[in-house]
């Protein structure tokens, strides 16, 4: 059975770090590319980075990059995303995806999300 399990999530004050994990079972894990998304309360669904199975050229959001980075390590079957510099604004519940195809195009899988806020 395929499954993605966020973690790391929780509360951080304005200029903190967290790093998040996205832990891989039942499928191979090296043909897959794996996405973050995150869902803000009243806000739609956006796409945060991506990082293909090969694990060259990882894309972000222009309103993470240079603060967050993706990362595989394929003998842990997980995937990081590495966030420092945190505002309020990136206050939401972030969720990892799986993309069978390997190149960030669409998503076949999805966890059940890991909360990060962002407050003082």
């Amino acid at each position: 059975q395929l499954q993605l399990v966020e973690s790391g999530g929780g509360l951080v004050q304005p200029g903190g770090s967290l790093r998040l994990s996205c832990a891989a079972s039942g499928f191979t894990f090296d043909d897959f590319a794996i996405g973050w998304f995150r869902q803000a309360p009243g806000k739609e669904r956006e796409g945060v980075s991506c990082i293909s199975s090969s694990g060259g050229s990882p894309n972000y959001a222009d309103s993470v990059k240079g603060r967050f980075t993706i990362s595989r390590d394929s003998a842990k079957n997980t995937v990081y995303l590495q966030m420092h510099s945190l505002k309020p604004e990136d206050t939401a519940v972030y969720y990892c995806a799986a993309d069978s195809l390997g190149y960030c195009l669409g998503y076949d899988y999805w966890g059940q999300g890991t909360q990060v806020t962002v407050s003082s």
